[in-house]
C-alpha cells in the first residue's frame, strides 16, 4: 500500500542527498522520513472519519445518552466504545471525570470511559495501523474496550464514592439539570469543511510529538544492535511486562510519540507483548493525570485506579506474548 512512500523515501535519502545504503545514518533517514510521511496520512485519513462520527456522538450527547437510558448492563460497553471515537488524552480526566460524574453516571461507567479513551483513539489506531497492520491493530482495539470494560465493572464493585473530594461531592449535591440547548442540524455537507479544518488541527497538534517519537525510533532503528534489548526484557523473563508497565507510568506522552518508539523496541527483540503494555502504562496512566486526579479524588481512590489498571495492563502483555 505504502510502496510508493517507500520509493520516494529511497530516492530522497540514498539519491538526491547521496547517503549510502545499509549504513546507520542512511538506515535512520529512510526509517524517519518514511514513517513520518505514512504515519501523518494515515492520521489524517482517519482523524477525518472519527470527526464525522465524532460529530454526530459529541461529549455531552454521550453523557446524557449514558445517564439518561436504561441499557441492561450495556452501559460498560457503550461507555468504552464511546471512549474510542472521542479523543481524549490521559490528563483531560479532570473535566471529563466531572462532566460524567455530575451528569448521573455511576462512578464504575465513568472509569470505563476514561481508561479507554486515552488507550485506544483515532490517533492510537492510525499509527498502529501503518505500524503493525490491521491485524495486530484490531487485537489492540479490542483489547483497548476489553480492558475499560473490566477496569471500570471492576471499579465501580468497588463502591469507592465515598473517596471523591468534598470539591467533587459538592458538585454532585448542587447539581441542577439545565435544558439542552435544540442541537443545530446541519448536514454532512456542512459539517465538513470544519470536521477536515479540525482534523488538521489535531494532526498539526501531534506532528512535534510524531517527529520526536520517529526521530528517536529512527536513531534506535539505525544505531542499536539488534538483540540489545532482547538481553534484557525478553520473553523468556517472566518480571519484563510488569516491570515495563512501572517504567511506563512515570513517563507522559500521547500515542503519536510512543507508538514509534515501541515499533523500534519490537524490531530490536522485545516481544511485542510486552512493548505494548510499556505503551499503555505511558499513554494510560502518567504522574500527571494522578496530579489531576488529585482534585476530584483522595489518594486512596487515585492508588486504587492506578493498580487496578496497571494490573490489567499487564495482564493484556501477557496476552499478547501468548497469542503473538
Amino acid at each position: 500500500m505504502f510502496d510508493w512512500l517507500q520509493y520516494f523515501a529511497d530516492w530522497l535519502i540514498y539519491s538526491l542527498f547521496a547517503i549510502e545504503q545499509h549504513t546507520k545514518l542512511g538506515d535512520a533517514l529512510n526509517f524517519f522520513v518514511f514513517d513520518t510521511l505514512k504515519i501523518a496520512l494515515l492520521l489524517f485519513v482517519i482523524t477525518t472519519v472519527m470527526g464525522i462520527v465524532n460529530s454526530y456522538f459529541p461529549v455531552d450527547k454521550v453523557r446524557n445518552f449514558l445517564s439518561r437510558n436504561k441499557l441492561y448492563g450495556l452501559e460498560y460497553l457503550f461507555a468504552s466504545t464511546f471512549g474510542v471515537i472521542t479523543p481524549f488524552c490521559s490528563c483531560s480526566s479532570v473535566p471529563l471525570f466531572i462532566g460524567f460524574v455530575k451528569g448521573g453516571i455511576p462512578l464504575g461507567i465513568t472509569f470505563t470511559y476514561l481508561i479507554t479513551a486515552p488507550l485506544v483513539n483515532e490517533v492510537a489506531i492510525a499509527i498502529f495501523l501503518g505500524t503493525f497492520g490491521f491485524k495486530i491493530t484490531a487485537i489492540y482495539v479490542v483489547t483497548g474496550i476489553v480492558l475499560g470494560i473490566i477496569g471500570g465493572f471492576t471499579l465501580g464493585k468497588l463502591k469507592l464514592e465515598k473517596h471523591l473530594s468534598p470539591w467533587v461531592q459538592n458538585i454532585i449535591a448542587n447539581a441542577q439539570t439545565e435544558e439542552e440547548l435544540e442541537e443545530e442540524k446541519l448536514t454532512l455537507a456542512q459539517r465538513f469543511p470544519g470536521i477536515l479544518k479540525e482534523a488538521y488541527t489535531i494532526v498539526k497538534g501531534v506532528a512535534p510529538y510524531i517527529i520526536i517519537g520517529i526521530a528517536i525510533g529512527g536513531l534506535m532503528h539505525g544505531f542499536i544492535p539488534t538483540g540489545f534489548f532482547e538481553a534484557y526484557i525478553s520473553k523468556e523473563n517472566p518480571f519484563a511486562v510488569p516491570i515495563a508497565v512501572i517504567l511506563g507510568i512515570p513517563m507522559y506522552s500521547n500515542a503519536a510519540g510512543v507508538i514509534p518508539v515501541i515499533q523500534v523496541l519490537v524490531a530490536k527483540g522485545v516481544p511485542l507483548g510486552t512493548a505494548i503494555a510499556f505503551m499503555m502504562g505511558v499513554i494510560g496512566l502518567s504522574l500527571p493525570e494522578a496530579m489531576l486526579l488529585k482534585k476530584v479524588m483522595n489518594w486512596k481512590l487515585i492508588a486504587v485506579y492506578f493498580g487496578t489498571i496497571g494490573f490489567f495492563m499487564i495482564l493484556s502483555g501477557y496476552l499478547f506474548n501468548a497469542i503473538l
